[in-house]
């Protein structure tokens, strides 16, 4: 292990854990170090928004600048007016499903060149940043440490799987085939001179990427289980349970957003279902092991004209 792993986490219980359970995994296989890792809130900052969530959101003003009458739709009028009760209301899955209408019939490079368009573009509203410099770097440590010690590292996300596939790999050094997210459906077509195409749809295939179908989707797109989890919420118990209980010694970090003066300070919670109890009682109860922001990390964000990190942590090997 290189004298500089896992650099800018302090010394203390979670720096300890990692590197202790690194230490004695000899025995285990390589192809089954598999580690998965929750994407909004894990990598990068969800806050005030998720960053996909501003994508759909960016889409939507500018359609609706073009046609006024988007504005009717009770999912569109929520959204564009901010209104949380009213998107509360009418629920996640509705809102979601109304904006991924939005790039119905789009082809995946149609898709792809939207993300990259808005990806330039971005910047956060609190913190000015580009969305390069959201991701958090003792993250990006701890993927180059497993990635040391020949773990496949996936990114498991509750967000849509193909905005993340476009980023993952330029952030994450994450392949296409490593994203596991929620899937939209495709319909096969034909362009103007019969050639096949892939379109769009509106349609999820399965459920919302988030709690159970989280553990179903590992084992459906992937094929193995991971004995290494790490997420912030409720929305990613299940998949750190399984990957604490599994046959092979596993380890579960929780990272706990407790950092307002550097972040943000809040309960990680899950999006799409109310958490049976908060995702701390749970580690605790279970034996995670729990990472503050405040007291674990050094630094969260990379300063946004600093070195970028070293190509061994960005890659998948």
């Amino acid at each position: 292990m290189r004298d500089n792993a896992l650099a800018n986490w302090r010394p203390g219980p979670a720096k300890d854990a990692i590197l202790g359970y690194l230490a004695g995994i000899d025995d285990i296989p390589v192809d089954e170090r598999i580690a998965c890792i929750d994407n909004d809130g894990t990598m990068w900052c969800e806050r005030p928004n998720y960053v996909q969530y501003d994508f759909f959101l960016d889409a939507l003003q500018r359609s609706a600048t073009a046609d006024a009458t988007l504005a009717d739709r009770p999912e569109f009028a929520a959204v564009l007016d901010q209104d949380a009760a009213k998107i509360g209301e009418l629920g996640l899955a509705r809102i979601a499903g109304a904006l991924a209408s939005l790039y119905d019939r789009r082809t995946p490079d149609e898709f792809a060149a939207a993300v990259d368009a808005f990806v330039g573009g971005y910047r956060h509203p609190k913190f000015g940043r580009a969305v390069s410099d959201l991701v958090y770097r003792p993250m990006l440590e701890l993927i180059g440490v497993l990635r040391s010690h020949d773990f496949t590292v996936a990114i498991v996300t509750g967000g849509g799987t193909e905005f993340v596939r476009r980023i993952a790999g330029a952030l994450y050094g994450v392949p296409p085939e490593l994203v596991v997210g929620t899937l939209i459906g495709y319909r096969f077509d034909r362009d103007d001179q019969q050639s096949p195409l892939l379109r769009r749809s509106v349609s999820l295939l399965g459920s919302a990427n988030e709690g159970e179908p989280k553990v179903a989707h590992i084992q459906t797109q992937l094929g193995r289980a991971p004995i290494v989890a790490v997420g912030n919420s409720g929305g990613d118990r299940e998949m750190l349970e399984w990957a604490a209980a599994g046959p092979r010694p596993g380890l579960a970090l929780l990272i706990d957003h407790d950092d307002a003066d550097r972040e943000y300070a809040y309960a990680g919670s899950a999006a799409t279902f109310t958490d049976a109890e908060p995702i701390t009682a749970t580690a605790n109860r279970l034996g995670w092991t729990t990472v503050s922001m405040a007291r674990d990390w050094e630094c969260i964000f990379d300063e946004p004209d600093g070195q970028a990190p070293d190509q061994d942590e960005r890659r998948d090997d």
